[in-house]
């Protein structure tokens, strides 16, 4: 396997012809590389955040991915799948906050789209088939390396590959609705309104697409709640459990 390490926004990214090797036998390649370049804290993990709407989930990985020196992608996974699936841009976004009617969103997509293919990617609904498609960016950013991830079922999507850390960040609701009324200038009803709705698309389209239960305790490694400690407490918090389960292995 030939790996090439080169330099680009202050932390290495990893091109490599990757044969039968793991995520996490490459992941320690480039490790060494940057130990021997004095490179602060080592990751060989990739981090999925999962978040209720309002929770701060997006700014504690973007956070953490600094922390790390790693990639942080959350509207840049619509750039890239976009340009690799040929779709639109606008057919990316929103598409994890959109699915307000858990009933009617599985009828919109087709009742168990997945549990039929053989009927081929072309009988798919729009939205599966932009489903698959950010899923494959999902998993070819994870093999290229450490990196943080922001929501889009990536938990469940990379449930397979070795080194991956599942966060979900929660908060009490009168936390979430003064945020959102400061950062998008809502009356206190509307940021409410807002947030049970926003809640309600992410939920539905991860159980649809996971067969999952967003939020569930048992699909993540752990759960934050960031009104308590503070989206800055979030980000080293996440960086001390990841620290120390890597010592154990």
């Amino acid at each position: 396997m030939k790996i090439e390490f080169t330099e680009q926004n202050n932390y290495d990214i990893m091109k490599a012809e990757r044969g039968n090797s793991s995520l996490l036998e490459i992941s320690n390649d480039r490790n060494k590389i940057m130990n021997a370049k004095g490179v602060g804290v080592v990751m060989k993990n990739v981090i999925t955040i999962s978040r209720q709407y309002g929770s701060g989930g997006r700014e504690i990985g973007k956070k953490l991915a600094d922390k790390l020196g790693i990639p942080f992608y959350d509207n840049e996974l619509i750039s890239r799948a976009a340009k690799e699936s040929g779709f639109s841009p606008s057919s990316f976004e929103n598409a994890e906050n959109k699915a307000s009617n858990s009933l009617l969103y599985s009828i919109a997509m087709g009742m168990n789209a997945y549990g039929y293919q053989e009927l081929g990617f072309g009988n798919l609904s729009l939205d599966d088939r932009i489903y698959l498609a950010q899923s494959d960016i999902i998993r070819k950013v994870a093999q290229e390396g450490p990196c943080v991830i922001v929501g889009r079922c990536a938990d469940y999507i990379l449930n397979d590959i070795p080194g991956v850390v599942n966060i979900f960040v929660w908060a009490e609701i009168d936390f979430r609705i003064k945020r959102i009324m400061e950062l998008y200038n809502l009356t206190e009803a509307k940021a409410a309104e807002k947030i049970h709705k926003m809640d309600k698309g992410r939920a539905n389209y991860y159980n649809y697409h996971s067969s999952e239960k967003w939020g569930r305790a048992e699909n993540y490694h752990l759960s934050l709640r960031s009104d308590y400690v503070g989206l800055d407490g979030c980000a080293c918090c996440i960086v001390s459990y990841i620290e120390y389960g890597n010592k154990k292995d």
